[in-house]
C-alpha cells in the first residue's frame, strides 16, 4: 500500500515539470482509442491542430499531447486570447506556441469539446479508482497459489526422468523381433465384428506396452536389486528361433516391446524423489503391480485420435487393435483400453501433469504386498499436492476445471485394465508354446504360470 502511494506521489512530482501534460489528464483517461475503428494502427496519426504525431482522441478529437494539454488549460482558465496578426495563423508543430488564439480556434474547429474535460473532483475520484484497482491487483497476485522451489524441483526431476526414459523417435523398435501381421483381410473381419472397431479400426494396445519403447536409459543405472529383471537379449534371440508364426504372429514383437517398456518404467521409477528410500522389496512390489498401468499411461503420447492407432514411427510400428488381438488379447481388454486412451488424450495434459500422474500411479500404497504403506503414502501425497498446485497455478481454464479429479479417475480406470490384462495374460502364459515367446523380464514381472 505504502509502496504504491509513494510511487504515485513520485509520478505526480515528475509530471508537474512537463509543460503540455499533467496528472489530471493522465488519471482522467480522456483519451479514447479509435471509437469507430476508422484508423489503421500501422498508419501514423496526425494531430488535427498542429500536425505533430497524435497519441489518440483527446476531448473528442485526434491530437498530440501538447495540444491536448493546451486546450484543457485554456478551457479551465477560461482564457481569452487575441491574435497579434490577422486571425488566420497556420498552426504547425514549430510555431504552435506563437499564437494561442489561432491554436485554440483550431482546437474548437476540429471538434474538441470542453464538456469532455474532467472536474477536479472527477480527477480525484478517477485517481483513487486507479489506485484501488492497483491495490486489488497486487493483493490478488499475492494470494495466487504458487509452486514452491521444492515443488518445482520435483517436477523438473520427473521431467528429466521421463525424457531420459522415453525416446520419441522409437529408434530401438527396430531391435525387437519384427512384427508379423496376418492377412489384412483378417483385419477387415475384425473391424466388422465390433461396433468399437467401426470407429477404432486402427487401434493398438501394443504400444500400450511399448509406448515406453520411446524410452532409452543407460544399463548402468539398473540397480543391483533389479538384476533379475534385466532383459536378456540372448534368450530373446534364441526364443525367436523357435517361434511358430502360425499362432499369435504378433506375440514375439509385442513381447519384446513390453519387455523394453518395463525397463523404461524401472528407469523412470528409480528417479522419482523418495522411491529409492523404500525397501528393495517394496520397490519391486510397486514396480511389478504398476508396470502395465504406467506403460498404458506412457503409450498415450503415441496414441492418435485421428485414426485410433499408436503410431511409433514407420508403418511397421503403427499399431492397431487387430495387431494386439494377434498377440493373444481380446476386446474385453482392448475396448476399454482404447476408451481410456481417448479420454486421457482429451484431457490435454501438460507434460508436467503427465509425469506427475505416472509417479503417483507407481507410488500407490494400496498395492498388494507393500510393507511400508505409510512411507509410500507420504510420497504419493506429496506428489498429489504438487499436482493440484500445478493445476491451479499453470493450467488455464476451462481445461483445469475438475482436472485433478478426472486424472485420479484415470488411475481407477487403470486398475480395472490391469485386472483384465492379468486375466488374459494368465490364459496366455498357461500355454507353453506361447509362454516360451515371452521374455524373462515379462515372465518375472507378470508371473510365470507354467510349473
Amino acid at each position: 500500500m505504502s509502496q504504491l502511494q509513494s510511487s504515485w506521489e513520485m509520478h505526480q512530482q515528475s509530471m508537474a515539470y512537463l509543460p503540455d501534460t499533467d496528472m489530471e489528464t493522465m488519471a482522467a483517461s480522456t483519451s479514447l482509442s479509435d471509437p469507430a475503428g476508422e484508423f489503421d494502427r500501422n498508419v501514423p496519426r496526425i494531430c488535427g491542430v498542429c500536425g505533430d504525431r497524435a497519441t489518440g482522441f483527446h476531448f473528442n478529437a485526434m491530437t498530440c499531447e501538447g495540444c491536448k494539454g493546451f486546450f484543457r488549460r485554456s478551457m479551465k482558465r477560461k482564457a481569452m486570447f487575441t491574435c497579434p496578426f490577422n486571425g488566420d495563423c497556420k498552426i504547425t508543430k514549430d510555431n504552435r506556441r506563437h499564437c494561442q488564439a489561432c491554436r485554440l480556434k483550431r482546437c474548437v474547429d476540429i471538434g474538441m469539446m470542453k464538456e469532455f474535460i474532467l472536474t477536479d473532483e472527477e480527477v480525484q475520484r478517477k485517481r483513487e479508482m486507479i489506485l484501488k484497482r492497483k491495490e486489488e491487483e497486487a493483493l490478488k497476485e499475492s494470494l495466487k497459489p504458487k509452486l514452491s522451489e521444492e515443488q518445482q524441483k520435483v517436477i523438473d526431476i520427473l521431467l528429466e526422468a521421463h525424457r531420459k526414459t522415453y525416446d520419441p523417435t522409437y529408434a530401438d523398435f527396430t531391435k525387437f523381433r519384427p512384427p508379423v501381421r496376418s492377412n489384412p483381410s483378417n483385419r477387415g473381419a475384425a473391424r466388422s465384428s465390433s461396433i468399437l472397431t467401426q470407429d477404432l479400426s486402427s487401434e493398438d494396445s501394443s504400444d500400450l506396452f511399448g509406448s515406453d519403447a520411446f524410452s532409452t536409459f543407460p544399463e548402468s543405472v539398473e540397480p543391483q536389486m533389479f538384476s533379475n529383471l534385466v532383459l536378456s537379449e540372448e534368450n530373446d534371440e534364441s526364443s525367436s528361433m523357435n517361434i511358430d508364426l502360425s499362432h499369435l504372429s504378433m506375440l514375439p514383437h509385442l513381447a519384446d516391446l513390453v519387455s523394453y517398456s518395463i525397463q523404461k518404467v524401472i528407469g523412470f521409477a528409480k528417479m522419482i524423489p523418495g522411491f529409492r528410500d523404500l525397501a528393495a522389496e517394496d520397490q519391486i512390489v510397486l514396480l511389478k503391480s504398476s508396470a502395465i498401468e504406467v506403460i498404458m499411461l506412457r503409450s498415450n503420447q503415441s496414441f492418435t485420435l485421428e485414426d485410433m492407432t499408436w503410431t511409433c514411427g514407420s508403418n511397421d510400428f503403427k499399431y492397431r487393435i487387430s495387431d494386439v488381438t494377434q498377440a493373444g488379447h481380446s476386446m474385453d481388454l482392448l475396448e476399454p483400453l482404447v476408451k481410456f486412451q481417448v479420454g486421457l488424450k482429451k484431457l490435454n495434459l501438460h507434460e508436467e501433469e503427465h509425469v506427475l500422474l505416472m509417479a503417483i500411479c507407481i507410488l500407490s500404497p494400496d498395492r498388494p504386498g507393500v510393507q511400508d504403506t505409510s512411507l509410500v503414502e507420504s510420497l504419493q501425497d506429496r506428489l498429489s499436492e504438487i499436482l493440484q498446485t500445478y493445476i491451479r497455478c499453470r493450467h488455464p481454464p476451462p481445461g483445469s476445471r475438475l482436472l485433478y479429479a478426472k486424472m485420479i479417475q484415470k488411475l481407477a480406470d487403470l486398475r480395472s485394465l490391469n485386472e483384465e490384462h492379468s486375466k488374459q495374460y494368465r490364459c496366455l502364459s498357461f500355454q507353453p508354446e506361447h509362454s516360451m515367446q515371452l521374455t524373462p523380464l515379462v515372465l518375472e514381472v507378470f508371473g510365470n504360470e507354467i510349473s
